[in-house]
């Protein structure tokens, strides 16, 4: 596997790739990699893609400085598990790179509506961030095809309302989200809980699924939304938000709705984690 720093470096590599007639998969990530990217990694592989993966810890996207500074960096660890992998190149960047002229300086783009609410709500700014620096690795990758994963519902449902709306010629893919044994979602976040968090982290999950099975059984949305965050409350967390929402818009889902994806977030310990459960109904019918 080839590591560069400059999108110079990584513009060659990638231009001598698509000469050569292959297509190229991206995987855009922040580092302190799990089996989550690398399923993303694989596949990309799989597809026949030459595959690119970055890594970089955006600070644009954290709206909690302190956050930012203790979030993990482990790039020589990464740079072994990508090539393990078979990954073909790794672009990463340092922030004077990414962002030549200052941040405070830089172009942000916003996408509007399904930014708004869930982590947009808890987290101001967080999503300018992200399409920000996505937008920015679109144009210095120029993909066919990038990967990302679903745990993050909202982020991937962002990217792919910004490509359509800025007519970006490449596919997104949402691969599923990767999870442990006992159901919980990777996530580099959850290297922030201690073995007791860690055992009461399958609490969330747990909690999505049964509001999963309220909404099957057309239990009230607010009345299972109400109960649950209680239980969730009770099983050690601090609830940040728990929703139904319609898979295809993100708007506010009823009963009525055939295809919808539960999202919760909440604080474990010193851990925010995310997840989210998709649930699709077969009405008479459909």
């Amino acid at each position: 596997m080839i590591t560069v720093h400059t999108i110079r470096e990584l513009r060659e590599h990638v231009r001598a790739a698509r000469a050569s007639g292959r297509r190229i998969g991206f995987v855009p990530t922040m580092g302190n990699l799990h089996d989550g990217h690398i399923s993303l990694i694989q596949r990309s592989i799989d597809a026949g893609c030459f595959t690119v993966a970055s890594i970089f810890v955006n600070p644009l996207q954290f709206n909690d400085k302190n956050d930012l500074a203790r979030y993990p960096r482990t790039l020589p660890e990464d740079q072994a598990r990508l090539s393990s992998a078979g990954c073909d190149l790794l672009f990463a960047p340092d922030v004077d790179e990414m962002y030549p002229n200052g941040q405070d300086q830089q172009s942000i783009v916003h996408v509007p509506e399904v930014s708004d609410g869930l982590c947009g709500a808890s987290r101001p700014g967080h999503f300018d961030g992200v399409s920000t620096v996505v937008t920015k690795l679109f144009n210095q990758v120029l993909p066919d095809v990038a990967f990302f994963g679903q745990k993050d519902f909202q982020q991937v449902a962002v990217i792919r309302k910004m490509v359509a709306d800025l007519c970006m010629p490449l596919e997104i893919v949402a691969v599923p989200t990767k999870r442990a044994d006992d159901g919980l979602a990777l996530s580099s976040r959850n290297g922030y809980l201690n073995a007791e968090e860690r055992e009461l982290a399958t609490g969330l999950y747990l909690t999505l699924n049964e509001i999963a099975d309220d909404f099957r059984a057309g239990k009230a949305i607010d009345a299972s939304l109400s109960a649950a965050t209680e239980r969730l409350n009770g099983r050690g967390f601090r609830t940040d938000y728990l929703e139904i929402r319609r898979v295809d818009d993100l708007k506010p889902a009823s009963l009525n709705d055939a295809d919808v994806v539960i999202l919760g977030a909440a604080f474990l310990g010193p851990a925010r984690l995310i997840d989210n459960l998709q649930v699709s109904l077969n009405r008479p019918g459909d």
